[in-house]
């Protein structure tokens, strides 16, 4: 919690006008009842109407003036825990937006929206609280203590009476600290676990339908709901005893008060100083109901600083060198892959063994394999989503790793297996790594992709809108339009990761066709399941068991590797294979 709070130094400056004000609010909140007490004493009891006047009016400026005061810290609180939020979000996003995968395998997806969320308005919330009470309270509190002992030394038993109440009150605050912080704990992993079920019920809707498990989602979802209830309201109920016993132990006092005075006051004058103590005695439990609010808020928002600065505490595996070499992003870049060998973290074994191979420039380089064989693991490394346990990866003969990541972002186009698609426009997507290209150049990348067809019967063209995540768009549509963005990008490396299996075989026959011409002087590397999608490639790699078991064109892994012509004879016809 300390570590984030070190963001309030770029507020000092408003913070300490903050203070200033409260310290001033405070003042003449303490100062009404020795106010009050003169007025009766002095005025009241020999039935001077005009000092009654004087002092009231005088109260009343007082009073107009705490108010000023408190209006205005709440607005500098309210500024300040606004802006605490502002930089943690901003910090958050650009700490998640540079994890490499191993990252991402540590926190799911469900746990960083919640992360970047909730926690960070439950920050915000103390921060907010904190400026506003954890100075006031201690000076009212004090202050109080130091006023109301002043009062009441000629009545006796007053200060007993605030002893006991303040004892009574961090009896209270240390009970209720000891139950909540725990259910605390709990309410953010439930809440995580919440987001998890909801997430996986939403973007599996079709699935669910399809195997008619809608009964056992939504008993998944009721449990998780059902935990988060129970978990709140147990909070919620405890938190809710603390103001009424708070308020109980307020009247008691004040009852005490008036009985103790009723018993040793001898004139009026004492009324007035009885008056003057009790509005005291009320201000130091309404100090310590204070402090009992920051500790309600502080636990909470303590585990959220927990599970805030375990992200941007989080070590990043992947990293930037510390003397980055730069290509250029114009000239051909062959891809090598020297010895390379990867494991997962904490895996037992490697998913690709002793990998050697080179991709030219202006040729096209093909992966093949089972399903598990280490094909994707494979591609992965160019771009360094991971990177490699043993051996090498060269772009354009420089390792990968003595690269900047956004400059080697910046060598390749890649498109993923699932199309990404983001809201805004059929353009806006095309142009998404290269917002400077002309038009001309948009719609021939949406032509190279076969994209123009269906671009041109939409309403609105290349201005219709793509919903989030694509949804409005089919599979093929929304692949067709990744592959489009990858192209108008114009980097020397294009990757494709089986991105072709939503197209039907005309489509995927004709963008191949297409890609030919468009791809020369570039490096090609298609990882597909269809050997139709590849029989044309310079170089086929056939993975099996993430090691190498055959290299060569289409009609000499025919004859030399027996994956392979296993593969292609359960997906071609004997005319095909001769071909």
């Amino acid at each position: 919690m300390l570590k984030l709070l070190t963001h309030l130094k770029r507020y000092a400056g408003w913070m300490l006008l903050a203070f200033a004000l409260l310290f001033g609010q405070a003042m003449a909140e303490l100062a009404l009842p020795d106010y009050m007490s003169s007025l009766v004493s002095q005025g009241v009891a020999v039935g001077d109407m005009g000092y009654v006047l004087q002092k009231g009016a005088v109260m009343l400026l007082i009073a107009l003036a705490s108010a000023v005061c408190a209006i205005l810290v709440g607005l500098l609180a309210a500024r300040i825990g606004s802006g605490v939020a502002r930089d943690l979000r901003g910090q958050v996003f650009d700490k998640v937006t540079s994890f490499s995968n191993p990252e991402f395998d540590r926190f799911s997806v469900s746990s960083l929206i919640t992360r970047s969320t909730n926690d960070i308005t439950q920050i915000q919330m103390f921060c907010t609280v904190m400026i506003r009470l954890v100075f006031y309270a201690p000076i009212m509190g004090v202050g109080g203590i130091l006023r109301a002992q002043a009062k009441s030394s000629n009545m006796p038993g007053m200060t007993a009476t605030i002893a006991v109440s303040i004892l009574v009150m961090l009896l209270l605050i240390g009970t209720l600290m000891a139950i909540v912080i725990p259910r605390f704990k709990k309410a953010q992993k439930l809440l995580d676990r919440l987001n998890l079920v909801s997430r996986e019920r939403l973007s599996g809707l079709l699935v669910i339908r399809a195997f008619g498990t809608e009964g056992y989602e939504e008993e998944r979802f009721d449990n998780a709901n059902r935990d988060l209830t129970k978990n709140h309201l147990f909070v919620n109920r405890t938190i809710s005893l603390m103001i009424p016993v708070m308020t109980m132990v307020m009247n008691g006092v004040s009852l005490a008060v008036v009985w103790i005075a009723s018993l040793t006051a001898s004139n009026i004058a004492d009324v007035g100083n009885m008056m003057a103590f009790m509005q005291y005695a009320i201000q130091i439990i309404m100090s310590f109901m204070m402090i009992a609010l920051v500790f309600v808020i502080l636990p909470r928002a303590s585990v959220s600083a927990n599970r805030i600065c375990e992200i941007l505490e989080s070590p990043v595996d992947i990293k930037n060198p510390e003397k980055p070499q730069v290509l250029d992003l114009h000239k051909p870049c062959p891809v090598t892959f020297d010895h390379v060998s990867f494991r997962y973290p904490g895996a037992p074994g490697d998913v690709l063994t002793d990998i050697s191979f080179t991709a030219n420039p202006g040729e096209t380089t093909a992966f093949i394999g089972s399903t598990g064989s280490g094909k994707t693991t494979l591609i992965s490394l160019i771009p360094r989503l991971y990177d490699v346990s043993e051996g090498k990866v060269t772009i354009g003969g420089t390792d990968v790793r003595n690269l900047n990541l956004h400059h080697l972002h910046e060598l390749i186009s890649f498109v993923p297996q699932t199309g990404v698609l983001f809201s805004g426009t059929i353009q806006s997507n095309i142009r998404y790594g290269a917002p400077d290209i002309s038009q001309e150049q948009v719609e021939k990348a949406a032509a190279v992709a076969q994209a123009t067809e269906f671009i041109q019967e939409k309403p609105k063209g290349y201005e219709d809108p793509v919903a989030q995540g694509g949804s409005n768009v089919s599979g093929g549509q929304k692949q067709r339009l990744s592959i489009a963005r990858a192209l108008a990008k114009q980097a020397p490396v294009l990757i494709f990761d089986d991105s072709f299996s939503a197209l039907d075989f005309k489509t995927d026959a004709a963008l191949r066709r297409a890609l030919a011409q468009e791809t020369k002087g570039r490096t090609t590397l298609i990882v597909a399941q269809r050997v139709s999608t590849i029989i044309n490639a310079d170089q086929i790699i056939v993975l099996e068991d993430g090691k190498i078991v055959g290299k060569g064109t289409h009609k000499e892994l025919l004859k030399t590797c027996k994956v392979y012509e296993e593969i292609a004879r359960s997906q071609l016809s004997e005319e095909e294979i001769a071909q």
